[in-house]
């Protein structure tokens, strides 16, 4: 979620939400193929009450701030140089307001607004899916003053709307010598992109920038179409690409599906998590393999070896991640092929195999699957039984899953 400031237009205090004024949203005729005259920007939500639900729902937050570019898919309108110190003070008087004691300039206005604590904001994004030049020279002088005052603050970067085209790598480099902490990269491509990416970060300089993967959902058809679904095929080949992303973790430190929610009669965008109407909500596959990753995280990452290369008797890869907590270690296996497989699993190390594994499938009949609000839960997870005694043992890996094992040590 990122939320934008204008320069010379912060509040001095939170205006009531009916008292905002509205603004026609850019994206109201972005797309010529489904034009939304009726797009508005509310500012129902402004950086104090998204501060507030990060801090309810217990995520850190990570607003994205102009960083004097217009967007480049539409005019490109470019801030002067000399003329940038106001937007870089918006990014200061932001954190000030954010993590300031109460007694400062801008903690003050956050403590009159009835949060006197600070909410210690951690990251803080600098354009959002911005390239060339233009970008780097305008980033340079954010990092420059930014890091100075708040050398704690962690500054996401962008690495421009493509994860392999001209602006990626005329990014990378440059943001490399301004020692980036965090690069933001962006991708939509069909499923076969994510299935065969799932080592992109195995070769990534751990000592290097961090990654963001901050835009991601693979394209049924073909970006910017209205013919893209949330099928099964989709949600598992960014599962697959997933166990990648978890695998190198001390390379990807956030990753996020986009975009999040979308109504069912008035949309622009196709994929979305989450579709609504006006009295129902239902979860794609794709939410589901975002939530089966989310509730079994662990804390370390473990090294993980597949052989013969993974690959299952039909030719399809089987594709793994490993990771741990406190209770022990959890598995992920997915599965890309028609047919069931049997995989050896052998846990390395002293420990034992206590009992109580427990081992969740979400799977699909057909990669044309989807969920809709008639039938939300057509492809959801489900647990299923299974009795390990021993730290060495074979596991039946169902047709077009993911399976999610948890093993108590």
């Amino acid at each position: 979620m990122g939320v934008q400031i204008a320069p010379g237009h912060a509040p001095q205090k939170a205006a009531a939400v009916e008292e905002r004024a509205l603004v026609i949203n850019r994206w109201n005729y972005e797309f010529l193929h489904r034009p939304a005259p009726d797009y508005f920007q509310s500012f129902g939500l402004g950086f104090f009450e998204f501060f507030q639900m990060c801090e309810d729902i217990g995520a850190q937050p990570l607003p994205i701030l102009n960083c004097g570019m217009a967007c480049q898919f539409n005019t490109g309108e470019l801030c002067p140089l000399d003329q940038l110190d106001t937007y870089i003070q918006d990014a200061l008087d932001l954190v000030e307001f954010a993590n300031g004691p109460a007694s400062s300039t801008w903690g003050a206005k956050r403590a009159a607004m009835g949060h006197p604590d600070p909410f210690n904001v951690k990251l803080i994004g600098i354009g959002n899916e911005q390239w060339d030049e233009q970008y780097i020279e305008r980033y340079a002088k954010f990092h420059k003053t930014l890091k100075g005052k708040y050398p704690d603050i962690q500054l996401i970067s962008s690495a421009g709307p493509s994860p392999d085209d001209r602006r990626f790598k005329f990014a990378w480099p440059e943001l490399r010598k301004l020692k980036a902490d965090i690069v933001d990269e962006h991708c939509y491509a069909n499923p076969e992109w994510f299935f065969k990416n799932t080592h992109r970060y195995d070769d990534y300089d751990p000592t290097g920038p961090k990654v963001f993967m901050g835009e991601y959902a693979a394209q049924s058809d073909k970006v910017v179409s209205v013919k893209n679904r949330n099928n099964w095929e989709c949600a598992l080949a960014e599962a697959a690409y997933m166990t990648g992303l978890e695998r190198n973790a001390a390379v990807v430190r956030m990753a996020s599906y986009a975009p999040l929610f979308a109504h069912i009669d008035a949309w622009q965008w196709t994929p979305n998590l989450i579709w609504t109407d006006n009295l129902r909500v239902f979860g794609t596959p794709n939410y589901y393999v975002q939530q089966l990753f989310s509730r079994n995280r662990g804390d370390v990452v473990l090294p993980i070896k597949c052989s013969p290369d993974a690959e299952t008797s039909s030719g399809s890869k089987l594709y793994a991640s490993a990771v741990r907590d406190e209770s022990g270690v959890i598995l992920k296996l997915v599965n890309p092929a028609a047919e069931p497989q049997e995989v050896a699993i052998q846990l390395e190390g002293p420990h034992a195999l206590k009992t109580g594994a427990t081992a969740v499938v979400l799977a699909g009949k057909n990669l044309t699957d989807e969920n809709s609000l008639d039938a939300p839960t057509n492809i959801s997870p489900h647990a299923i039984s299974i009795d390990l005694k021993s730290p060495s043992f074979n596991q039946t890996v169902p047709g077009y899953s993911l399976m999610v094992l948890r093993l108590p040590l």
